[in-house]
């Protein structure tokens, strides 16, 4: 999905709408911009459950489609300890606790701008 510039912030805080929408949590939006060439912003979280981390992709996968957009890839949704979400502007990481502590994606991208959405849980 290429987006527009300008309605690249309003697609972040949907996708980010979406996630608490389905309890996710611990959400950080990294911008990747001045950083990287693969895409602009990594959204990041954490769902208790395989079957909430499916929920979450489900709901994201349904709600951006209905606005014309589908990812080029998705990745690891079986297992679910880490699904990925590509729509090429930016990705979507939804992880369990410990498989986001382990890949740490955060520390690799420290210097990377980034904003924190704690949620509910």
């Amino acid at each position: 999905m290429n987006l527009e510039k300008e309605n690249t912030d309003e697609i972040i805080q949907k996708v980010t709408d979406l996630i608490l929408d389905k309890k996710g949590y611990d959400i950080t939006i990294i911008n990747l911009k001045d950083i990287a060439a693969f895409a602009d912003y990594l959204i990041l979280c954490s769902a208790d459950s395989s079957r909430q981390a499916q929920t979450i992709s489900d709901y994201i996968l349904e709600e951006l489609k209905a606005l014309g957009a589908k990812p080029l890839h998705t990745e690891g949704y079986n297992q679910a300890s880490w699904i990925l979400m590509d729509y090429v502007d930016f990705l979507v990481n939804i992880f369990d606790p410990e498989t986001r502590r382990f890949y740490s994606l955060e520390r690799l991208w420290k210097d990377a701008p980034t904003k924190s959405i704690a949620g509910d849980r």
